[in-house]
């Protein structure tokens, strides 16, 4: 089975200008092949999103003459226009709408579904995206359609902005990608009214920006991000909000974008693995959208020298919005506009800088979470989640049921490279149900093919086992496909168990079932609405790798050694001395220094081959 929407990495997608004149080309045969004798230019299977696309059809339309002067094309832009202005533009209070400040205010929006009071909730994205499709429009219609026409257009921006400003609340649905979008679509209106009015418009926008959006950010992982459906980050919409970070910055010049689309684009690439795999979000964990990230992740992707063309998107949406036949479909039509203007290039190499939340060298990564916890780990083209057993989550020893991972003081992090090896040392004060401190000393050193774990513990009562992580996907190719086992190898014995329970609270990797549909079976609301990172945190228990303690290990610990990428017997060898933990493998050494560390608490660590 394969993840549906976790295929290639976006850098893949041909991205000349050849290219994407290749595709305004297919854009406009389709368009001029549906255009209706009104005008319209919507999917005829389209029911939700409908409010915008057939303007953003059109925007399509209108760049494919700019470019092509294709004498066919002005006509349809006219009369796809016209269509939207008499057919879309609604005035009237959609019933039910539950975020109006003015009723019968009489102010122009888009619906989401068309039908009266069908589906309200989504009129205030549905708005800001006729607004992006309609500024767009105003950009590449310069001596394409009349005075009258072009006039009344302007007239629209001005309602649709009023609409998303004044009439209703701001951001409603809490969504960072809508929010930053509205900010886009009053910074071009701007451009296109009188110099007074316009600068209202701009200083407004930048205002909410400010004060609605910036003021409400989240952390994660020591950074700050724009808030989304709830959570910091969503692993669909966060590349969206990338993407219209990326425009306001080319369409303002305002530092503000640029220095928090860097602060974005750096999370991203902390958290995403080598390969390109993520999960995790609030509002879709493994749903990740496709020609909408590009801009963003090219043009923050050079700025900080990351390759986050990486990312893998849902190449079934590679160039514009489909349906389910393929055909296009305008929704998100302005992204497309603005990844064609745009000539940023894609950064293809890896940064080198060391990050706190992750441990990245050739084909192997660990991506780390708040907590320093793997949150994702990569290794031989497999990929690990964090496993839960009694309702806890993640990678560490456990005893009786208990997970020594989550800190009771500083986590400290040491980062290392030499003899061609790159480690990052991981010292963690946890206290267990006995109310004792201990320290958890988690090693990671990799070549660049393969993972050595190495975690020391003071030695606990009983029998305890570290819990190594879920193997849940491999890369097949240009997909992801779900997997149950993986080339794992421990000093110790070593085990993978399946839970002995079924249900939802219960996640067996050997089943069809992918990680965002039991998140969301989990969660309190119905998919699309529900947090699947809140209802993943329910899981009771999962598939999981169980690794035993190294055999002859220094008396007053507890040590685990796990080899990731391959299942070669693994020998490890750990001596207690004046200088720390040695740590002595076929491929390296490692001495990792006291707990107490060096001078100022930090962790020591040396390394060789």
């Amino acid at each position: 089975m394969h993840l549906p929407h976790q295929r290639g990495p976006l850098h893949d997608l041909p991205d000349t200008p050849e290219a994407y004149d290749a595709v305004l080309a297919d854009v406009a045969e389709q368009a001029l092949a549906r255009l209706t004798p009104d005008g319209g230019l919507e999917h005829p299977d389209a029911v939700d999103d409908i409010g915008d696309t057939s303007l953003g059809v059109t925007s399509l339309l209108a760049l494919a003459w700019q470019r092509s002067g294709d004498p066919r094309l002005p006509d349809a832009v006219r009369r796809s226009l016209a269509f939207h202005l008499r057919e879309r533009v609604h005035r009237d209070d959609n019933p039910g709408y539950p975020n109006l400040r003015t009723r019968h205010s009489g102010t122009p929006y888009a619906r989401y579904v068309l039908a009266a009071g069908e589906h309200p909730i989504g009129d205030w994205p549905s708005t800001v995206w006729a607004l992006l499709q309609l500024v767009d429009l105003l950009d590449t219609t310069e001596g394409l359609v009349d005075d009258e026409q072009r006039a009344e257009l302007v007239e629209l921006g001005r309602g649709y902005w009023t609409w998303l400003t004044r009439t209703t609340f701001f951001n409603p649905q809490e969504a960072g990608n809508q929010a930053i979008g509205c900010v886009v679509g009053g910074l071009m209106l701007a451009a296109h009214l009188p110099p007074a009015e316009g600068e209202s418009v701009r200083a407004r926008a930048m205002a909410l920006y400010r004060e609605e959006i910036r003021a409400h950010r989240l952390a994660d992982r020591g950074a700050l991000l724009p808030p989304e459906h709830g959570g910091p980050y969503d692993n669909n919409y966060g590349p969206i909000s990338l993407s219209f970070l990326a425009q306001a910055h080319r369409v303002s010049g305002e530092d503000v974008f640029a220095e928090d689309g860097d602060a974005v684009a750096r999370y991203l690439d902390a958290r995403l693995t080598t390969g390109g795999f993520d999960h995790g979000g609030p509002r879709y964990s493994e749903q990740h959208s496709g020609f909408e990230s590009v801009l963003g992740l090219r043009y923050f992707g050079t700025r900080v020298g990351a390759d986050l063309g990486r990312y893998r998107g849902d190449t079934r949406w590679a160039r514009h919005a489909v349906r389910a036949d393929g055909g296009i479909d305008g929704h998100f039509a302005w992204m497309l506009v603005w990844q064609i203007q745009d000539t940023s290039r894609w950064h293809r190499t890896p940064a080198t800088a060391p990050t706190r939340h992750q441990l990245r060298d050739g084909a192997v990564s660990v991506a780390f979470d708040d907590r320093m916890t793997p949150a994702l780990v990569e290794a031989g083209g497999t990929y690990y989640l964090p496993a839960a057993t009694h309702r806890q989550h993640g990678f560490g020893p456990v005893l009786d049921g208990f997970l020594f991972s989550r800190p009771m003081g500083r986590v400290r992090v040491r980062d290392l490279r030499a003899d061609g090896l790159t480690g990052k040392l991981v010292t963690k004060p946890v206290v267990g149900r006995d109310h004792v401190l201990r320290h958890v000393r988690s090693l990671y050193v990799t070549d660049g093919t393969l993972l050595w774990t190495t975690v020391a513990v003071e030695r606990l009562p009983g029998s305890p086992y570290l819990l190594a992580g879920m193997p849940y996907a491999a890369d097949d190719g240009d997909r992801v496909r779900r997997v149950a086992e993986g080339a794992v190898a421990s000093a110790g014995p070593l085990r993978l168990t399946h839970p002995a329970a079924g249900g939802p609270d219960h996640f067996d990797a050997r089943a069809p079932q992918t990680q965002e549909q039991a998140a969301f079976a989990l969660a309190a609301d119905p998919r699309g609405y529900g947090n699947p990172d809140e209802g993943w945190r329910h899981l009771v228990s999962s598939t999981a790798l169980e690794a035993d303690p190294v055999p002859e290990g220094p008396a007053d610990l507890h040590v685990f050694a796990v080899r990731y990428g391959s299942a070669d017997p693994l020998t490890v060898s750990v001596t207690a001395g004046q200088d720390g933990l040695t740590v002595r493998t076929d491929a390296f050494t490692a001495v990792v220094g006291p707990v107490a560390g060096d001078a100022c608490g930090e962790p020591e660590l040396t390394l060789r081959r």
